[in-house]
Order: structure tokens, then sequence, then C-alpha cells
């Protein structure tokens, strides 16, 4: 009987697995498993589907929102930042996406033999292995990398594989890794990507070493499905789970700071009182505004810092 075997750990013995049918891939049940909090959606492959609703309200969350919200939840190491970016601009639309990941690992010739090999048995004809992983990628995936955060010869596109991925996703890429082709991206029409840098050298010396699999993007364990948001200060990964919670605290967010600074710009009350607990009578004003303006936030008795 198949072991089915279930750990977080090194990504080589994962794939070693009897219990791995496809390459370096968790199965349905494992991961089932490892997103056991999600109650919602899924893809047929066991991966988490948040709505296309749900990413849609997502894409004004700052990091600052999420950070917060995910804190709270336990979650405290979801944030990464530092990266190059390509047609990522201020004020601009966000990134924003249901994570594929992929981790690759430094080249050796028996491991990589027996990717190819296994790759040729499940019919990936792509030349590349970074081509696999864009061969999974459907409307709303974002690419998420682990390359280990090699430059040179840590190129994981250019731009053709660029406009595979624009065109089957609509969003974008995130690579601890680099890429090449930097002025063909950009010409590529919303392509976001953020990398810790680039080079024009070729994907080289490296060996793809699992898809949809946990990886670390810098300081993050990013699980597939996780969102993925970015926002002027880097990336956030948010567990699906708690999406909606996120969502929900930084509409909250926005709504009170959209009301505190239109009283203020009115002088109608003074900054002392916005920035401690409101009165019945702000939060009253506050809950009749937001219904104005079409928002489903209210506040309750224990105000802005307490209940929705």
């Amino acid at each position: 009987m198949k072991r089915r075997v279930i750990q977080l750990g090194i990504l080589t013995a994962l794939i070693a697995l009897p219990a791995l049918a496809q390459l370096g891939m968790f199965t349905k049940d494992q991961l089932l498993a490892i997103t056991s909090e999600w109650k919602g959606e899924r893809f047929p492959d066991g991966r988490p589907k948040v709505s296309d609703e749900l990413l849609d309200r997502l894409a004004t969350v700052d990091a600052e929102e999420a950070w917060g919200t995910l804190r709270g939840a336990g979650y405290p190491l979801q944030f990464e930042g530092n990266f190059k970016t390509v047609n990522v601009k201020v004020g601009g639309p966000r990134l924003v996406g249901r994570a594929v990941t992929a981790v690759f690992v430094p080249f050796r010739k028996d491991f990589n033999d027996y990717i190819n090999a296994n790759g040729k048995k499940e019919g990936r004809v792509s030349r590349g292995q970074n081509s696999w992983v864009i061969d999974t990628l459907v409307k709303r995936d974002v690419m998420v990398v682990d390359l280990f955060g090699k430059i040179e010869d840590g190129t994981i596109i250019g731009d053709n594989l660029g406009t595979s991925i624009m065109t089957k996703t609509g969003t974008g890429l995130v690579v601890d890794g680099s890429i090449r082709d930097v002025s063909g991206n950009q010409e590529i029409e919303g392509f976001q990507i953020f990398a810790r840098g680039f080079h024009p050298s070729a994907l080289r010396n490296t060996t793809l070493a699992g898809i949809n699999v946990p990886i670390r993007i810098g300081g993050v364990t990013v699980l597939p499905g996780d969102v993925v948001v970015s926002d002027p200060e880097g990336v956030t990964f948010i567990p699906p789970q708690v999406a909606e919670k996120v969502a929900n605290e930084a509409e909250r967010t926005h709504m009170v700071d959209e009301w505190g600074h239109k009283m203020l710009r009115e002088r109608k009350y003074t900054p002392g009182e916005i920035d401690t607990e409101w009165t019945p009578k702000m939060i009253e004003e506050f809950n009749a505004y937001c219904e104005a303006k079409g928002s489903k936030v209210r506040l309750g008795a224990k105000g802005k810092h307490g209940d929705l």
C-alpha cells in the first residue's frame, strides 16, 4: 500500500515519496490536509479557490492593514518587501490573485535526470522546466517561485514566457530570483513582476523540485491558493481562510479614514475627537455616510476599534 506522508520539510524528500503521483506535486489529499482551515471552493487538484469577488475586494488592501489583521489571526510572517518591479505603477492597479507555487533547487545531475524522466512520463512536453509551471496556470493565478535568490542564470522568464503567463492569468509573477528581457516584459500591458533582480542570462543550473507545494519567499512560507496582494511596500501572502477577514477590516479602515478626513476638512470635528473613541452621535453619522456611499461597513456600539 502506498504511503501518504504530509511533510513540510525538505521538498526533495517529498518528491521521493511513492505517494506523490506527479512530479513534485502534493496529492489532492495532501493539499486538502495542509489547507484544511479553508472551507470554501477548490480547484480540481485541491488548491483553495478564493472567489473573484473577494479578490476584487482585496485589490485595495495596504500592507499595514493586512499585517495588523494577519498578526491578530496568528500569521505574523506574511509580508515580503525589497523587490525590483516591472509595470508596477504608483497609484495603479495592484497585483492580486491566487498563488500557484513552484520551487527550484541548484542543479544536480542525478536529481535533474530523475525530474526530466518523470516529466516525460507525465507528458510535460515543454523544453524548459520553468514552462512546466506556466502550463498549469489559469485566470487570476499568480505564479510564485522560490528560486533561492539566484540572479545570474536565475532568470525564471523572458518576454516570451511573460507573454504566456499574462495570457493565461491576466496578473503577474513573484520570484525570489530574477528575470530577463525587462524591456520586452515592460511592453506586456498590465503584467506586474516582483523579482529580486534582472539579468540578461538564461535560466540554467537549476532544477524544478516542486509545483504547488509549500515554498519560501524571503521570510514568508507560501502555500498553494494563498491570496497574493501587492502594494507599494511589497507583497503580502494572505492565507485563504483569513482573506475575508482582511478584506472586511481593511474596508472598515478605509471608510473610517475617509469619513474622518471629510469631517476634518469640514471642521466639524477636531483631530482629538476623530482620533479617540467616537461618541454614539459620531457613529450614527458615520453609518449614515457609509450607507449613502453604498458601503456595507457599519459600526456597532464598540465603535471604530471594535465590532462591525
